[in-house]
């Protein structure tokens, strides 16, 4: 068992569920296939699982690490973002609605997907490469965003929120009409949400 799963909190655990999703930050393992660093780009993607049939040998020398991921929801709350090789059209779609949900950059489709990930690199990791979390709203708070609640990871879905396990959701809780809660999902991707994006999520007729 590799430590190749990644949780909402974008912590990289151990753990023999299988994710939908897989994604890299760049070469994060050494050629025993031990985790070394958490990050090596400012570029977190996510990717399809399957892609023109190309078959890699998972974690191999001094290549780039794959990351498995729940969910789309989970791995946007880690701080990942669709990548524009493998999904090129819900990377440009993802784009349009985060640049119509923070119209503050001034960012265009013509901005570098490279400004893009600067900003969310400020959102998601602290300068001492700890999970930065935010304040929100928990009313306001739009489908697919992530809270943590007593230290767990929740996901916002209607009236209620899903605790995250690395096999899927369990149970339920109703989501408080008022309140600050612990967002971990970086607000520019929640304001992505808003404006339009819907994120795959596993749970039933979602």
């Amino acid at each position: 068992m590799l430590q190749n799963r990644v949780d909402p909190f974008g912590n990289i655990i151990y753990t023999p569920a299988r994710g939908a999703w897989t994604g890299n930050r760049g070469i994060l393992h050494d050629d025993d296939k031990q985790i070394r660093r958490l990050f090596q780009l400012k570029a977190w993607i996510t990717c399809t699982l399957e892609y023109k049939g190309r078959r890699r040998e998972v974690m191999s020398p001094r290549t780039w690490t794959e990351l498995f991921f729940l969910d789309e929801a989970t791995a946007f709350s880690a701080g990942h973002r669709p990548c524009f090789f493998c999904r090129n059209q819900e990377a440009k779609n993802f784009k349009m609605h985060w640049i119509k949900g923070n119209p503050g950059y001034g960012f265009t489709m013509e901005t570098s997907v490279q400004e893009l990930d600067k900003v969310l690199h400020l959102e998601r990791i602290s300068k001492d490469k700890q999970k930065r979390t935010h304040e929100a709203d928990i009313q306001l708070l739009p489908d697919s965003a992530f809270i943590s609640l007593d230290g767990q990871p929740y996901l916002v879905k209607g009236a209620h929120l899903h605790l995250w396990t690395p096999f899927g959701y369990e149970g339920s809780i109703d989501r408080p009409g008022s309140g600050k809660a612990v967002l971990l999902t970086p607000p520019t991707i929640v304001n992505a949400f808003r404006a339009g994006y819907v994120a795959q999520i596993n749970l039933p007729n979602s």
